[in-house]
């Protein structure tokens, strides 16, 4: 068998097959990871009994090295577009001076760029060493490439890993996708992996999508990306799109998905909002003693029931009058405690969770909450109760006030929220920074390429923005066609900003036409029908910090961001311009 392994690794008898990672919103392919199998006629055909013999005999850093290089060679060859995911193992990574430059020489000589490759961390061991994963890591970073955790959720310490390595992606492990429709654990695993993910900046990838069931369930935890043999298989030649069968399949998510607004114009309502004082007993309360709180209270429906000050229940009226009706129930139940007539689990719910949680709770839990209500807290402590109605009553005007305002393409506050922002941080004296942001030759791209996929050019740079303001302080609005405001209250909005224009090409870029992509843009007709040359679509972002001492209108700032905008698209290809003046 050595002699077997020894042969391959000579002759490079090892087969390249990519797998598609896929955008689960829009439906296209954004990256491929990189599978490795041995002879198709040898016992070494299988990567576990490959990479099992190669790390028994210490060999596991060759047969990676000479991995990625046909991987790299390959994928080039083949002409796939989107990132190219290789795996490396911890040690590797440590070995930057070696395997990077090794990594770097092979892209070069293939004609790829840093920037189209992922890093996937494999996890099989446990590691201490992280500071020394951390200082790696921000070497391969160095000349471009990005980093990615594998199978989230499956090794000894890849939660520690995420939090030291910060990556650009992180894989969840296929046991957590496989059944999860079925299997509510599962899902709030990777419900809380989305929330951290969110905080950390990381994309996040679904790996094992076998089933449409499991499909429909990613999409509703708000998972971005996906990859699994439902979206397409493993292949020496895979597909660069889709078959019309599987972006069937990824249709818009169901009304009951959260909705992608941005986080800072979400209503701020939360469970206090819809407070009911009710009466509270201790759990050794005697059902008499209840029944006459009930008698002399007829407008009360339901009391909570404590249990050492803690709630553990809620009693309801109509129930328990009924069941003390019927024939010697008021004998038999009248001085023994209340708690037997406690129905069901109840819900309980801190003060401060949103309205919009709460909801979203509601979806994944017993239905029976709506109608009976829910407890309400403050450190654990009883304050009252809601109810379903009131909730439902309180989220339908968020939602009748979010889509009066809202962009409908992108989700985004429109001109009304907007305006609404700035006035309330004007008034409440708090410093801020308006980036005016439009697209440059868009005109020109929708004329030629279709409204469609200009449509699609609007909602990335939407997602771009999204992703790269800090959501507890800032604000993205969408004035409407490619014309975008962002409200700055984060002090590296600079930093910001670059990272939008770094980002927005190679977001971009699977749009284009192969040959137009290679010449920097196209000749179309312009508005007088001469044949002219226009470039790729550019991003021209024009800030304007506000001194807040000064007496300032909402107004005069809109009009100085316009002209700033102005000056942005006066520089050539995605540009930031900042005003430096005071504002008249």
């Amino acid at each position: 068998m050595l002699a077997s392994f020894q042969k391959v690794l000579a002759d490079r008898a090892l087969t390249p097959l990519y797998q598609p990672i896929v955008d689960l919103q829009f439906g296209r392919i954004i990256g491929y990871e990189g599978l490795i199998r041995g002879p198709s006629d040898s016992p070494l055909h299988a990567p576990t009994r490959l990479f099992g013999l190669a790390r028994q005999h210490g060999q596991t850093l060759e047969l990676e090295r000479i991995c990625r290089r046909i991987h790299i060679e390959k994928f080039q060859a083949l002409g796939l577009a989107g990132k190219l995911f290789l795996n490396m193992s911890p040690d590797a990574l440590l070995m930057p001076a070696r395997e990077l430059q090794g990594c770097l020489a092979h892209m070069h000589e293939a004609g790829m760029c840093p920037g189209n490759i992922v890093i996937e961390l494999t996890e099989s061991e446990a590691t201490s060493s992280y500071s020394l994963l951390r200082q790696a890591a921000q070497e391969f970073r160095g000349p471009g490439l990005q980093i990615a955790i594998d199978d989230l959720g499956e090794g000894f310490s890849s939660l520690r890993l995420w939090s030291e390595l910060r990556p650009e992606y992180v894989k969840i492990d296929k046991y957590f996708v496989q059944g999860i429709d079925s299997d509510a654990v599962k899902r709030q695993f990777v419900r809380s992996i989305a929330e951290m993910a969110q905080q950390s900046k990381s994309e996040v990838i679904a790996e094992g999508i076998e089933t449409e069931a499991e499909l429909d369930a990613v999409q509703r935890l708000g998972i971005r990306y996906g990859q699994g043999y439902l979206l397409a298989r493993p292949s020496s030649d895979p597909v660069a799109i889709l078959p019309p069968a599987t972006l069937r399949l990824l249709t818009p998510a169901p009304t009951g998905r959260r909705p992608l607004m941005n986080d800072a114009y979400k209503s701020v309502a939360t469970a206090r909002k819809i407070l009911r004082s009710v009466p509270a007993v201790s759990d050794s309360t005697l059902t008499n003693d209840v029944y006459d709180i009930f008698k002399k209270q007829p407008e009360l429906q339901v009391l909570a029931v404590l249990h050492d000050g803690l709630p553990i229940g809620l009693i309801h009226r109509l129930r328990m009058l009924d069941r003390l009706a019927r024939p010697y129930h008021r004998e038999l139940y009248g001085n023994k405690p209340c708690n037997q007539f406690i129905e069901n689990l109840p819900l309980i719910v801190d003060h401060q969770t949103s309205l919009q949680d709460l909801g979203y709770l509601f979806t994944e839990a017993n239905p029976h909450h709506l109608a009976d209500g829910f407890i309400i807290t403050e450190q654990g402590k009883f304050l009252g109760v809601g109810t379903g109605f009131d909730l439902i009553r309180e989220i339908t005007q968020i939602q009748i006030h979010a889509a009066r305002y809202a962009n409908p393409l992108t989700q985004l506050p429109g001109n009304v929220p907007i305006n609404e922002h700035i006035e309330a941080l004007l008034l409440n004296g708090e410093p801020f920074a308006v980036c005016y942001c439009d697209l440059d030759h868009f005109k020109a791209f929708n004329d030629l390429y279709s409204y469609r996929k200009g449509d699609e050019v609007i909602q990335i740079t939407a997602n771009l923005l999204r992703e790269y303001i800090d959501p507890a302080v800032d604000f993205v609005g969408h004035i409407g066609g490619d014309d975008f405001i962002v409200i700055f209250r984060s002090l590296n909005w600079r930093e910001r900003c670059h990272n939008v224009l770094d980002r927005f090409l190679a977001a971009t870029a699977y749009l284009y036409k192969p040959v137009h992509l290679l010449k920097g843009g196209y000749f179309a007709a312009n508005r007088q029908g001469a044949e002219v040359f226009h470039g790729l679509i550019s991003i021209s972002l024009g800030v304007v910090e506000v001194d807040v001492d000064m007496p300032y209108s909402g107004h005069q700032i809109a009009e100085l961001a316009a002209s700033v905008k102005t000056e942005a698209k006066k520089i050539p290809g995605n540009s930031l311009f900042v005003e430096r003046r005071s504002l008249p």
